[in-house]
This record gives C-alpha cells, structure tokens and sequence, in this order.
C-alpha cells in the first residue's frame, strides 16, 4: 500500500483550516508614540512638548509609515526667541519636519540618485500650497546626509546627526543639525487653515446634510468655531441616501429639535478613526448637541459601528477629509439621539388663522422632499 502523500490543494486546504481556527481577535498593529520615544531623550523636551501642543504627536502616532526630523533643545530655543511665533506657525513648522514616508538610517544613506524629494505632513494635510510643503534629501558625495526646503531655491541648510529610533518600516525619528527655513511654513500664521466642510461633503456624497447644516445658521456657526479650536473637530455625515429615507421624520421636528439632531453628528475633538478604534468596549462619545448627548462607538475589526439607542446601527463607510485639527466620516445612517427631543412640530398649537394641522405636516413633508431632489439635482447650491 502506497503511503499517503498529501496534494498541493490538500495541504493547501488544511492550511486554511489552520488559520480559520487561530483567534480572531489578533490585530496588527504599528503601535507607535512619538512622545514616549522622545521622552526617554530630555534634549528633545522642547520638541517634544511642541508636538503634543499642536496635536501633532496624535498626527504622527495614527500613520503607519512616518520619518520625523527632531531638533535638539538648542536649536528650538534659538528659533523661538528670534521668531517669536504663534501656535499655528510652529505647527507649520514642526509638520514641514515631519516627512510622510519611512527613512531609516541605511535608506537616507542608499536614496536612488543620491537625491529624493519628499512630501512632508506640511504637503500631505493640503496646508502648503502648490508643491512648497516637499523636502528635499541629498546623500552627498562625502557620505553626509543633508535636508533641505523644496520651495528654499534648492538650500540645503541641515544635515542628519543621528537616529535616535527606528521601528521598520512604521517610524524612523532622526536628528537633524538645525530647522528647515521654509518661506511657506515660516509664514505668520494667525489661525488655523479655513475649511468650507459643506463643499467637502458635497462632493463626498452627503449633500443633503451639508445643506441642512449650511442652511442652520447656529449649527452652521457652531462647527465653524469648533473646527477653530485647539481640540479640533469630528463630523459623521449621512449619505444622502440615509438623509432622504429619514427627511420626513426630520420634516416634523422643532427647529429646536433640528439643531439639536444636527449637532448630535459632531464631537468637540479631533477624532481620528485610530481613537476611534481604540477606546476599548464601550467608547462612549460626548457630541456638540450637549450634555447626555453622547453615543457608543463599537469596533467590529472590520468596521466602525455608532450605536446611539435608536433602532439601525450607523457604519462609518468612509473618509471625506482627515487633516488635523479636522476630520469627517460618512455614515450609512442618520444619527437619531435616544434622548427625548422637543415636541414634535405637529403637536404645536393650531394657527390662529384656523390653518389644518394635517395639511401643515403634509405641506412640511413635501417641502423637505423638495430640499432633496432640488440639492441631488443640482438647483438648490451652496
């Protein structure tokens, strides 16, 4: 009797059995913190604090692959005394330092023509304008690694002293002699970039509820501050699909109860989707609609789920812009509080002119059918 020797689909059948029954709950993970890295090195304490204040160090700890060019206490202080600058300008500077691909110490060393231009977070958030946020890396002749601004006329005014961490092929932190001089970056800044949020969902699919939170002018004035503000600013919007199966509901609210419904899609904090998988079991959310109105946020490995207490469960089905202190998902459902909200418009006291009740509700109903053809058809813009 021949021995039995297993066929390649066999084997390759048996192996799959293998890794169907390892646990699911493995997950892979990049699991890296820039502030704890350069804690354990105190002459990048300035640094170091500065990337936490501008909620960099967030920004730097949720991308997968990153290269961060520190400079020592020195160098920090001379800048600060001789520029003076606000919070917004430092942050441009420090993200400018911050290049958006993996440079380890023998890839800085062995870059394909001796020369690379590189996007830095300053480019890749869309803050620089044209191509003025790309750093220029040279591995000169003599074996030294210099940086330089893309938009400085070709200066290359730092070099590299020293890795100071690498975690292939995640986050390489190195040591660089000086800052970078960027026109662009350097340039005052007063407050943080403008964003118009409603074209930006508009275009990603949600432009029912980018009118209604346009056409809300203390919603509308609500967001605007908070995407001002240091904390930074979340916003879940529903497709337009979801927002036109729950308008005739929306129809019948206060506009009290309206504002509220809209505020309910919005945190007071920068949330990216990283936190937002990481809060553990019960990640319970605080929104901008006010206190006890908060939601769960559930990770399901394979997507994020919102659970507000109202029937369907909302899914994050994707990203519309991430750029801190901003970041907006889109949900397959409107966000319905489990709160109680206001009296419903229909059970408001009968116009003094003796108008129906009914034919009201019935007029409200087909005004906001409306809003929804006319913005999907393109009549109604904003």
């Amino acid at each position: 009797m021949q021995p039995f020797l297993p066929t390649p689909m066999i084997t390759g059948v048996v192996l799959f059995l293998m890794m169907a029954m390892m646990p699911s709950t493995i997950k892979l993970s990049h699991g890296h913190n820039i502030t704890t890295i350069l804690s354990n090195h105190p002459e990048f304490s300035t640094f170091n604090t500065y990337l936490s204040t501008t909620h960099l160090a967030e920004e730097i700890n949720r991308r997968l692959t990153i290269t961060v060019l520190a400079v020592d206490n020195d160098g920090m202080s001379k800048f600060l005394a001789s520029k003076k600058p606000t919070l917004y300008t430092i942050r441009n500077i420090l993200s400018f330092h911050i290049l958006a691909d993996y440079f380890g110490a023998d890839k800085l060393h062995q870059i394909s023509h001796r020369s690379a231009l590189v996007a830095s977070l300053f480019q890749a958030t869309g803050a620089a304008p044209g191509t003025t946020g790309f750093v220029n890396v040279t591995d000169i002749i003599d074996g030294r690694v210099a940086f330089g601004a893309e938009d400085n006329d070709g200066v290359l005014d730092s070099h590299l002293v020293k890795s100071i961490k690498e975690i292939p092929y995640n986050i390489s932190v190195v040591e660089i002699s000086g800052l970078l001089n960027s026109p662009e970056a350097d340039a005052p800044a007063t407050g943080p970039i403008q964003y118009n949020i409603t074209t930006m969902m508009s275009r990603e699919g949600c432009k029912v509820f980018a009118y209604l939170v346009a056409s809300t002018s203390n919603v509308a004035r609500i967001f605007e501050t908070d995407i001002g503000s240091n904390a930074g600013f979340t916003l879940f919007c529903p497709t337009d699909a979801a927002m036109a199966a729950y308008l005739p509901k929306y129809g019948q609210l206060t506009e009290e109860a309206r504002s509220t419904l809209l505020l309910y899609h919005a945190l007071p904090t920068y949330t990216s989707m990283q936190t937002l998988k990481t809060g553990g079991a019960r990640n319970v959310q605080t929104t901008l609609a006010g206190s006890g109105y908060n939601f769960t946020v559930k990770d399901t490995e394979e997507l994020v789920e919102i659970q507000t207490g109202i029937e369907d469960t909302a899914k994050v089905t994707g990203t519309v812009i991430d750029a801190q202190p901003l970041v907006i998902f889109t949900v397959d459902h409107v966000l319905e509080p489990n709160e109680s909200f206001d009296e419903s418009a229909d059970e408001k006291p009968i116009a003094a002119d003796g108008g129906d009740r009914k034919s009201n509700a019935l007029g409200r109903r087909w005004w906001f059918v409306w809003v929804v053809l006319a913005v999907l058809a393109g009549i109604v813009q904003f």
